[in-house]
Order: structure tokens, then C-alpha cells, then sequence
């Protein structure tokens, strides 16, 4: 269970969740698509077109022509003690290739859609087209949800406690804008819901679900708006997975020069623990993401060189109370507590 927290405006965590869909569709994976904003359908005409591997190759090899160019241009202003030391790989390297790539500039064609099988939930029309439930002590529309799930689960042999005799397949579920208004949960508008058990409730049956077949589900959660930290606590405790996303637009960080070279920020809350007691601890505390001219990438914070002097002085000591919030070093761990520790 990857429990996604949506940026302010909701535009790149849309985009992480493209992602991981059209992943399933390259891979032969059957979908489940949920949402109460977006019709499915909608969602799924806009997932971004795959790129082979001669394709990937080419906009890979004009990309690294352009990273050099800019490593020589940093070059020169980088002091020279710091010239030998090992660079750390920002983006993937060219012989490590994980999962696909995706042109986010293109739409993925209707042909791709043929080889899988995939199902929709739509909130409005699901609560237009059945009868009314019997009232019980979680949110209807999360229980027509959990319905809807475990109906696909079963019917589509996807439940790991029976045995199967056709050939097993994963499918990948995907639940967007999860305890927002549309979905008939108020934990986004009070500090003190009416109902504030009811999206705890769904995610401990959701998990149990997911734990007994063969899937996997993304969830995205305006968690911003979300006032009771409580809530958010039960949450993470639910998930495997917390990834959070930060986005520059409307605030101070849109205009700084630290930050010109990315979009937002990355928070890994929380990782799955496999086999473990404990949480995997990263080498890369600081992670950004931005938004090429036609893929969504995820690197490593660093630090710019030092400014040139066309740079006042307040922008300089301005700079300078920023680069307190990052790690101690490009790359290096980051020591106490400090604003991007996780």
C-alpha cells in the first residue's frame, strides 16, 4: 500500500499517479482505477506514452549531452579542492534501466489498452446506479469502494488463499484524492470530523485485502488539508509506504536561486520493511523532483556553486539561511534535526 501525500495543487502527485499505472499496462498488469473528481476513463486517456529502448537511448544521450555541458560550465566555479571528489549520480546511469520510461509530452495509444483488462470506479455513478446501503459505521462511499475491490479480487483470481488454475497476474489499484470532500469525508474541513475513524477503517481493510491476493494500490491524499494529525498518524501506521510531495508554486522557494533547478520536494516518511524489524535507512536524505520538457524525474538535492559576483549581497545571506535548512553537504547525510530530515 503506497500512500502518496499530494502537493498543494495536486498537479504532480496527478502525475506520479499516471506513473504508476501506465506501468501496469506496459507490464500486463489488470487495473482498478477509483476516483470521485476524475472519471477513470478520463485518467486513463491521459497516461503517458512508453518510450522503447532505441527511443529511451536517443532522449537519454541528448539529455547526458546537456548534463555535461552544464558539469563543465559548474566546473569552473567550483573550488578547486572540491574538483576530486566522487560525484554523486543525480539521475539514472545508461546500463541501469529500472521499470520503463515515459514521454510525458505524448499520450499513450489506444492499442496498448487492448492486451489488458481494466475496471473503473466512479462515485457518482456508483451511487446513482445501486440501491442505498444499510446503514454502517464507516463512510458509504468507502464501503462501496471496498465492495467494488474485493468484488474484482475474487472474480478475477486474484485472491492468493484459493487456488488458481489459470495463469496468475498482479492487479495494480489506484484510489485518487482518497478523504477529500467528494468522497463524503469531512476529515479535511474540521479538526473535529463526525466520522474521524472512517478512512482508518478503510485502509485496515483495504491492507487486508491487499495482503490475501495479488496487488498493489496507490492512494493519493490532499493531506494538506488535513487539520487532525491524529488522522495522519493512523495513516502512516497503515501504509506501507509514505511518500510525500512539496511543490514551489506560491511560496517563497518558487524565486530562490537554490532551488531554480527543481520543481518541489520529495519527504520519504516511510518505507516498506521487509524481512525487518526496522526501516532501511537511505544514503540520500534530500531528494527533489522537476519537470523535464517531457519526463517527471526524481534526483538528489544539491547544493549550487557559489553564486558569480552579479549576485547582491542580501540575495547572498538570503542563500545562506536556506542552505542552513539542507544537509550539511552535497550528498552526505544530514546530521540533528534539520528541515529535510526524514
Amino acid at each position: 500500500l503506497v500512500f502518496t501525500e499530494e502537493d498543494k495543487y495536486g498537479l504532480y502527485s496527478n502525475l506520479l499517479f499516471k506513473y504508476f499505472l501506465a506501468e501496469g499496462i506496459v507490464c500486463g498488469h489488470d487495473l482498478f482505477v477509483a476516483s470521485a473528481k476524475e472519471h477513470p476513463d478520463n485518467i486513463l486517456k491521459e497516461l503517458p506514452a512508453p518510450l522503447l529502448d532505441d527511443t529511451y537511448g536517443k532522449e537519454l544521450g541528448d539529455e547526458a549531452a546537456a548534463v555535461k555541458s552544464e558539469d563543465f560550465q559548474d566546473s569552473m566555479k567550483i573550488a578547486w579542492r572540491y574538483q576530486n571528489l566522487p560525484k554523486m549520480e543525480a539521475s539514472p546511469a545508461t546500463f541501469t534501466k529500472f521499470g520503463h520510461y515515459y514521454d510525458m509530452s505524448k499520450k499513450m495509444s489506444p492499442e496498448l489498452f487492448q492486451s489488458i483488462k481494466w475496471h473503473s470506479f466512479y462515485l457518482h455513478e456508483e451511487l446513482s446506479s445501486q440501491p442505498k446501503m444499510k446503514p454502517c459505521n464507516m463512510n458509504s462511499a468507502y464501503t462501496r469502494l471496498l465492495q467494488s475491490i474485493q468484488r474484482i479480487i475474487s472474480q478475477g483470481g486474484f485472491d492468493g488463499s484459493d487456488p488458481q488454475k489459470k495463469q496468475k497476474n498482479v492487479l495494480r489499484i489506484g484510489v485518487q484524492s482518497l478523504g477529500s470532500l467528494l468522497w463524503g469525508d469531512d476529515i479535511c474541513c474540521s479538526d473535529t470530523p463526525e466520522d474521524i475513524h472512517s478512512l482508518t477503517k478503510f485502509l485496515y481493510v483495504l491492507r487486508g485485502l491487499l495482503r490475501k491476493s495479488l496487488s498493489a494500490c496507490i492512494i493519493t491524499v490532499p493531506s494538506h488539508l488535513i487539520q487532525n494529525k491524529a488522522i495522519m498518524e493512523r495513516v502512516t501506521n497503515l501504509s506501507d509506504m509514505v511518500v510525500g510531495l512539496e511543490s514551489f508554486i506560491g511560496s517563497e522557494r518558487e524565486t530562490n536561486p537554490l532551488y531554480k533547478d527543481y520543481h518541489g520536494l520529495v519527504h520519504v516518511h516511510q518505507i516498506p520493511r521487509l524481512n525487518s524489524l526496522i526501516c532501511d535507512v537511505s544514503d540520500t536524505m534530500d531528494l527533489a523532483f522537476r519537470l523535464k520538457r517531457k519526463q517527471f524525474t526524481i534526483e538528489c538535492l544539491h547544493l549550487p556553486p557559489d553564486l558569480s559576483d552579479t549576485v547582491s549581497r542580501a540575495s547572498k545571506q538570503d542563500l545562506a539561511g536556506s542552505a542552513k535548512l539542507l544537509s550539511s553537504g552535497c550528498g552526505a547525510m544530514a546530521i540533528g534535526k534539520k528541515h529535510l530530515d526524514f
